[in-house]
């Protein structure tokens, strides 16, 4: 077995000190070399050395030294030396230390003795501490508070030793006479905290005794009351009543520790209303008054999960919990949105949309770098306020529709996104945002931002004023035409022109991207950063946003422009009566698209049009030369009748999400439950009725009882010897986040006794054992529990081996059984989580490891492996069940889930059936880290099969 170690120092190994040199250094003089040596000498001994010639030297040299260093040095080497003998005896030479130790409590000196006394705390040796308990029990009422502290922890420490109670008698009696009469706060702690620790109930009686001026004691006090308080609820729940009542009283020190603690304790021991109010008032004090990120990041997670378990008391805080956001920290905004979203009511909407508003209003300024950022999140924020209470949406989306040609293109597309949904959802706004647009069109810089726009116009310009706006406001965007001179055509290679004719940051890569459906694409990619304003002739930031994006080679949106001219097109032949009018307009618009095509084979630009958009400018070309009313009725009521089919399916993923999360436990029919109305309240506060009304409430709805922990228990309980070896063993694994509880029954199965029975475990991959179990000797045919703590550190399969040793009497060497292995899941720490379609592939083109599995299935549906999949890797499916619908063949699909370490773990799967019937292609996995693709690669070769 291991020494116990109360000290950890570091130690450079690279020069380790030598023993000689040592002994010189502690035999001079001077104090300075001694500190040296007595350092190098404590690092040699924690590191495994012993050291037996040193002892001597220091009872010589070191003992009758007066500097204070030396003979705290001198206590820490003490500490850790070997006291006994091979048979645990304490060694002949301890007697002179034992003297030296009773000279330092009566030492004049207070810092002496006061060291002393904590070194004290740290012994273990009955033989030697009591000789010096008299001296330990003097200093208890020495005049300095710093003695008197110290030697109240050193009577708790010999207390709570094996023979502690015969060595102090009547410690708790004394301590509590202490207590009595002590005035300093720190001794006062140390005195409750040995009552609290060795004697609960005259702790207890001390508390409800001095219940009136509890909160007048000190911080350190109050936190150890708390920690009492706790203590007896847990084991007394009837009690709680009247410790509820001392918390509240605490609520209102000028500890902010004591008073965070005071509502965790609430939360934790109370459901009554009133103790939650208060608990949840105390947390939204703490978050205005403290300074500290941290600490605000760690009570926004308190309050988070205080709207888990009581929603409608949190409901009634939105406000205050909004006053969060004048943080400067984004992962605090980030929080106190997520919270408030949850708690939007009909009742408080109106004021937290108000709020919001303000708050988008502040980041016009442009003061703090992360306004662009900060403004995303509220746009978001207010976008889901607007989906669920829509008479909201016309309060917010002209102020917001401002931001359309924001320099954030991330903030302007959601902008863009929360416009496209609210013009559907909400008729009546219709006409004043498509004005709107139409006026702020030319402000938008961005080509992603625009394209959205151009699509709203397209399809929300339904008059006649409308669709001449639209088409005018187009045109005026692109400039006159040409887009470029001949003449320019062949200086186009020139570098003095080239720098004319864009001033845009662009990067020419072609790179893979991930489509909304999942497969792969090629993408000419335009950076999406606000550009300068562009030199080429005829053209202003006000009036050719359009055109000076087309010339930097960005034909994905000249295809958009293309199909939105032909759409208003369309639509003015249906709303104008004029046939002339039309046909001049269509005579226009050709022209128009007709100079992109020109400007995209012509060798102006860096890089010709992609055959995609070429294609699609071309049939917009044949479209409007040879219009027919089936073409009509798909280009103007197909597309919308898809978007709105859209938005269906998300409020109906939504919807079931939220009926998912509002499923509840119930309780057996023959549970026990009592009546409110038949309590008896003699002697009941308010709370004290309220906090017993919760506890029914619990028991009935099933709140105390665990889902399937029986079942749950079963399969976790892994057999590691056979039924036929001496020893038999199984553990029972217990997965917490960031580490694993091993709980492991040992059984002799002879009629031998073992001694020195070892439990030995060593891991692989991320995971690290906490520490070696001891040595255990096993009665025949008795039984006993090991514990063994295991950290994690990543998401990854790991795999825990070892051996059990013993030793019998018969036989001198020692059994070693071998233990099958535990084979850590990595489903365990990774859950279905929820991302948008721009942020997964915004992931997938960063993260830089990828590993590819082949399909190779029994199965023969697409659907039905796409769903065993996802059971079997415990992912969300992020594509639309819509677009799942139908049988065609082939299948993609965007899977995701979220660690418990905070790591993305992104699959696609893309899927087709072959001609025999059989299913093929590729899942790929991408992540940051190289261990959640391969263990999440590893899992799914294994399940894929089907029927595994």
């Amino acid at each position: 077995m291991e020494k116990t170690c109360s000290l950890l120092v570091h130690f450079d190994k690279g020069t380790p000190a030598l023993a000689n040199e040592i002994k010189e250094a502690l035999e001079g003089n001077d104090d300075a070399a001694k500190i040296d040596a007595m350092k190098k000498a404590v690092m040699l001994l924690l590191n495994g050395e012993t050291l037996p010639q040193l002892f001597i030297t220091i009872v010589r040299y070191v003992l009758p030294s007066e500097d204070h260093t030396v003979q705290k040095l001198l206590l820490h080497y003490l500490e850790i030396i070997e006291k006994t003998d091979s048979k645990g005896k304490i060694l002949p030479e301890m007697i002179l230390i034992c003297q030296n130790l009773r000279n330092n409590l009566q030492h004049p000196n207070e810092y002496i003795r006061g060291v002393t006394l904590r070194f004290l705390c740290r012994l273990n040796e009955t033989e030697i501490i009591e000789p010096l308990i008299p001296s330990i029990l003097a200093n208890l009422e020495h005049r300095h508070p710093y003695i008197r502290r110290n030697a109240i922890l050193a009577v708790m420490a010999i207390y709570k030793l094996p023979q502690g109670e015969q060595l102090l008698v009547d410690a708790p009696e004394m301590i509590e006479k202490v207590l009595s009469t002590e005035a300093d706060q720190s001794a006062k702690r140390n005195a409750f905290l040995m009552l609290f620790t060795c004697a609960q109930e005259r702790a207890v009686n001390y508390l409800l005794t001095h219940v009136d001026r509890v909160s007048e004691w000190g911080e350190l006090l109050q936190m150890v009351v708390l920690e009492l308080i706790r203590k007896v609820c847990r084991a007394n729940k009837g009690e709680k009543g009247k410790y509820i009542k001392i918390i509240i009283s605490l609520l209102n020190v000028p500890s902010a520790a004591v008073i965070y603690e005071c509502a965790g304790t609430l939360v934790s021991l109370s459901s009554a209303p009133t103790a939650i109010k208060a608990a949840a008032n105390t947390y939204c004090q703490l978050l205005l008054s403290q300074s500290d990120n941290n600490v605000k990041l760690i009570i926004l997670d308190r309050l988070n999960e205080l709207k888990v378990s009581h929603r409608e008391i949190m409901v009634d805080m939105i406000m205050d919990v909004l006053r969060a956001l004048s943080s400067p920290n984004q992962d605090i905004r980030r929080k106190t949105l997520d919270i408030v979203l949850d708690l939007i009511t009909p009742r408080n909407i109106n004021e937290v949309v108000l709020t919001l508003k303000k708050e988008v209003v502040k980041t016009q300024s442009g003061e703090l770098e992360k306004d662009g950022e900060y403004r995303q999140m509220l746009i978001q924020a207010i976008h889901s306020c607007a989906i669920k209470f829509p008479e909201v949406a016309s309060t917010v989306v002209h102020l917001l529709m401002d931001f359309l040609g924001d320099s954030n293109v991330a903030s302007a597309m959601d902008v863009a996104v929360f416009v496209r949904e609210i013009i559907e959802t909400n008729p009546k706004l219709r006409v004043s945002i498509i004005t709107r647009l139409l006026d702020t069109f030319y402000q938008i810089r961005s080509a992603r931002v625009c394209s959205c726009a151009l699509w709203i116009i397209s399809e929300y310009c339904l008059s006649l004023s409308e669709v001449e706006s639209g088409i005018s406001t187009i045109k005026q965007c692109l400039g006159d035409l040409p887009f470029y001179m001949a003449s320019e055509e062949g200086d186009a290679n020139d570098s003095s022109k080239k720098s004319q004719q864009v001033n845009s940051i662009t990067v020419s890569s072609k790179r893979p991207a991930i489509l909304a459906d999942g497969t792969y694409a090629t993408q000419s990619a335009a950076s999406e950063t606000a550009f300068s304003p562009p030199t080429v002739v005829n053209t202003t930031l006000t009036s050719g946003n359009l055109r000076s994006l087309l010339l930097t080679g960005d034909f994905f949106l000249g295809a958009v422009v293309a199909c939105t001219l032909t759409k208003l097109v369309l639509r003015l032949s249906e709303v104008q009566p004029s046939k002339s009018e039309v046909n001049k307009t269509s005579t226009q618009v050709l022209l128009i698209i007709v100079s992109m095509l020109q400007l995209g084979q012509s060798s102006f630009l860096p890089h010709p049009i992609d055959n995609d958009s070429n294609d699609r400018i071309v049939l917009c070309i044949r479209l409007l030369c040879n219009p027919s009313e089936e073409i009509k009725k798909i280009w103007l009521q197909s597309c919308r009748h898809s978007f709105v089919q859209m938005l269906a399916d998300k409020q109906l993923r939504e919807t079931e999400e939220l009926k998912a999360k509002a499923q509840v436990t119930h309780a057996q029919p023959d549970d026990l439950i009592d009546f409110y109305h038949l309590k008896s309240r003699k002697g009941m506060s308010q709370l004290e009725l309220e906090d017993e009304v919760q506890d029914d409430l619990k028991r009935a709805t099933g709140e105390f009882i665990k889902e399937g922990d029986d079942a749950n228990k079963l399969n976790r309980i892994l057999q590691l010897t056979g039924f036929s070896d001496p020893v038999y063993a199984e553990a029972y694994v217990t997965v917490n986040h960031y580490d694993i509880v091993l709980d492991v029954t040992v059984i002799n199965r002879t009629k031998e006794t073992l001694q020195n029975l070892c439990l030995e475990l060593a891991t692989m991959g991320d995971l690290k054992l906490v520490e070696r179990p001891q040595n255990y000797t096993l009665a025949p045919e008795s039984s006993k529990q090991i514990k063994a703590n295991i950290k994690v550190s990543s998401t990854e399969t790991g795999v825990i081996f070892g051996n059990i040793v013993y030793e019998t009497s018969n036989v001198m060497e020692r059994t070693v059984i071998v233990l099958n292995d535990i084979h850590i899941d990595i489903m365990d720490y990774i859950s279905p989580a929820v991302c948008s379609d721009a942020a997964f592939r915004t992931m997938w083109a960063e993260f830089e490891w990828e590993n590819k599995v082949a399909v190779n299935t029994v199965i023969q549906d697409e659907k039905e492996f796409l769903d065993h999949i996802i059971k079997s890797t415990n992912m969300k499916c992020l594509t639309a069940p819509s677009a799942l619908e139908g049988d065609c063949g082939f299948l993609a699909a965007n899977l995701y889930a979220k660690s418990v370490f905070g790591e993305d773990a992104l699959v696609n799967l893309s899927i087709e059936k072959q001609g025999d019937g059989k299913l093929s292609g590729y899942i790929r996995i991408r992540s940051k880290t190289q261990g959640i693709a391969l263990s999440l690669g590893d899992k799914i070769t294994l399940k894929q099969k089907g029927g595994v």
